[in-house]
């Protein structure tokens, strides 16, 4: 009888271990992780990242930059760190530097630049070389889940033989879980970032699949191969269609027809729930990539107006990280000030048709960014077109959201293929950047409607 109930017992033992393995996992996520291909928070919020490149391994005395990108309305803060390629950021210093995001209310994406070009640059270091950076690390980051993303190398792999990203990608990942790292993790790809022989791409599941606690992210960086809208797209929607996490870690903007088409880049960002980091905020030998004069917040060039008050940009789409209490941020950036502080200057309104409204946006020496705002009058139409002529001698030089063209000082803007139908009083919004020369005053527009 005896014998008898002790099987009894320990099927049930068995029968209830095996119900308890079924409904609790041997492991769950810490902190931020990934859900399907959004990255969330350990209270399960959607966390979408609109961050910022800082260069501070070749500029840590630059301290106060982490409180003027939050205040850019950043919401991610990309850091440069140094493993001995350059010069080494010590256990110390990314403690401070972690202290700084959590101070400033920013998550913090650590990446290791040592690997940046590997097998083309001989200077570079293995992704495996990375891994033990970080394990140097480890007693500095572990507890800091919630704030912190590992990005395990920049760039790990140059043009030559982009091939090999898939497995050293894989033991890199591995390797990191192994020495018991929890943190989401971020993987770059090859071809210095922009992927464009597509192994990260063809090869993503196999990467995603290599992490055993299923908390890796994609990054694709996005500069002069990304420069159509056609390209940005197509690239995008096989992750999106393939439900993998996808982040956009880097991207320049079209400052030349060849560069990146960053209008499309933010836009689909937006639409499609995916993180982008633009950069950086100062400090590059190519000073067109500067969102700052000499890391002054008070000072943005065209890119920082661009990606800091444009449409997508920080100020409109970021949301500030629910652990900080998901607040937007509130303080803008100021930027210099134009001669002359200019109005709205709205159309007449006619009896059917459209109205626009012109307005400054931002304003700095030699170049301006400027907004349009198109309203559909008492019925519905079709597609618009916003005229006006400059007294001043301004010119536009780029446009988002509009096919914007010049006759001298007369221009006209006609609407995108997706902004131009419009229910009655309705509105869309166009922008465009400019340049002037001693004065910038605000034109009359005129708006006609199909």
């Amino acid at each position: 009888m005896k014998r008898r109930l002790a099987t009894i017992a320990a099927v049930l033992i068995t029968l209830v271990a095996a119900v308890f393995t079924v409904v609790n996992p041997a492991w769950a996520a810490t902190g931020l992780r990934i859900s399907g291909r959004n990255i969330v928070e350990a209270n399960g919020s959607t966390f979408v990242m609109r961050g910022i490149n800082h260069m501070h391994t070749w500029y840590a005395g630059q301290t106060q930059s982490f409180a003027d990108m939050k205040a850019a309305g950043a919401n991610t803060v990309r850091v440069v760190l140094s493993g001995g390629r350059w010069t080494a950021n010590t256990a110390a210093d990314v403690t401070n530097v972690i202290n700084l995001c959590k101070a400033n209310r920013l998550i913090c994406v650590l990446e290791n630049h040592d690997t940046t070009g590997y097998g083309e640059d001989a200077a570079a270091y293995t992704l495996d070389q990375a891994v033990n950076y970080w394990i140097g690390l480890k007693s500095v980051l572990v507890g800091q889940e919630n704030y912190v993303v590992i990005n395990i190398g920049n760039e790990p792999i140059g043009n030559t033989n982009p091939g090999q990203w898939t497995a050293a990608t894989v033991a890199a990942i591995q390797k990191m879980r192994t020495n018991g790292f929890e943190h989401l993790l971020m993987v770059d790809a090859p071809n210095w970032g922009q992927d464009w022989q597509y192994t990260m791409r063809d090869n993503a599941q196999t990467v995603l699949n290599a992490d055993t606690r299923a908390n890796t992210v994609l990054s694709i960086h996005m500069y002069a191969v990304f420069n159509t809208a056609t390209s940005i797209r197509n690239y995008l929607d096989v992750f999106q269609n393939n439900n993998w996490p996808l982040v956009i870690g880097e991207f320049g903007w079209q400052f030349a027809s060849g560069e990146v088409d960053d209008t499309t880049l933010m836009a689909e960002a937006q639409a499609r729930g995916i993180g982008y980091l633009g950069w950086s905020w100062a400090g590059n030998t190519d000073p067109i990539l500067d969102m700052t004069n000499n890391f002054n917040a008070a000072s943005l060039t065209t890119w920082g107006q661009r990606i800091v008050n444009g449409p997508n940009g920080l100020k409109a789409t970021s949301k500030e990280a629910t652990i900080f209490g998901g607040v937007q941020p509130s303080s803008p950036v100021p930027s210099s000030p134009s001669p002359s502080s200019p109005s709205p200057s709205p159309s007449n309104p006619p009896a059917g048709g459209c109205t626009a409204t012109y307005t400054v946006t931002g304003s700095w020496q030699g170049g301006f960014q400027g907004d349009v705002k198109v309203t559909a009058g008492s019925s519905a139409i079709t597609n618009w077109t916003v005229t006006w002529t400059f007294a001043n001698g301004q010119t536009v030089s780029n446009a988002w959201g509009a096919t914007v063209s010049s006759s001298g000082s007369a221009v006209t803007a006609r609407n995108a293929a997706w902004n131009g139908a419009l229910a009655a009083g309705a509105s869309t919004n166009f922008g465009f950047l400019g340049s002037w020369n001693g004065a910038n005053a605000v034109p009359a527009v005129s708006c006609s409607a199909g």
